[in-house]
């Protein structure tokens, strides 16, 4: 059987046409995704630390019955913080991904009140000493060479500030648990003090977090020595 030539021209002609077709589209695919690009990740937020000075400075110029309550010569035990986030004491999120970070200054926060706070009853005619080994009881402080002995655990330092539209809305929470053992008395006395105050500031500066956080230790400090138990 013999093939006619004119069936073989369609034939051929949609073979050929096949080709550039196949040839022609999948570089027009190509060259459509080079056009496309994918979008960058976002800006990681900006973080900086600042350093905060912490310390004790009392509102008080004198205790007058403080010396007759604890003794001339106080025992410092070493301070304790059980919070679970010691780096920092404070925080600021903000508008643009900016967030800022405070600590302490100096560092750990328990040397920050612990020296600020030895050298404000230094002032007021006291001596301090460092105690390393007490038990927390009343029985230890007898064979003790001092009158009596101050503990503090640090359960809650912290100011967090919240970008609120054009302003600042600031939480600031201080707890503090303050154990006294006095030789004369026998006894340990011991105070819990927890402070929160909420306030609205047109925006948080490190000397704002620096005043906002000494004045609420000032607070707790002066009212446990006017009446330490």
């Amino acid at each position: 059987m013999k093939t006619q030539p004119w069936l073989l021209s369609p034939l051929l002609i949609f073979f050929i046409a096949g080709l550039v077709l196949g040839q022609t589209y999948p570089t027009n695919i190509g060259h459509r995704s080079r056009r496309w690009q994918r979008p960058s990740p976002p800006s990681p937020p900006q973080e900086q630390t600042y350093p905060t000075n912490i310390r004790y400075q009392s509102s008080w110029e004198e205790f007058p019955s403080l010396r007759n309550k604890i003794g001339s010569i106080i025992g410092i035990a070493p301070f304790r913080d059980d919070r679970s986030e010691r780096l920092y004491v404070g925080h600021q999120s903000g508008l643009r991904s900016v967030s800022n970070y405070f600590k302490s200054e100096p560092f750990p926060l328990e040397k920050a009140i612990s020296d600020s706070l030895s050298q404000a009853v230094s002032r007021l005619g006291m001596k301090t000493v460092p105690i390393h080994d007490w038990d927390g009881k009343a029985e230890s402080l007898k064979s003790m060479g001092v009158d009596s002995v101050l503990a503090i655990e640090i359960t809650r330092f912290w100011t967090e500030g919240m970008a609120a539209g054009n302003a600042t809305k600031v939480i600031t929470s201080v707890y503090l648990t303050i154990r006294l053992g006095v030789k004369k008395e026998g006894r340990v006395f011991t105070k819990r003090a927890y402070v929160m105050k909420e306030r609205t500031i047109p925006t948080l500066t490190p000397e704002e977090v620096e005043r906002t956080l000494n004045r609420n230790l000032a607070g707790i400090l002066d009212d446990f020595l006017f009446n330490p138990y």
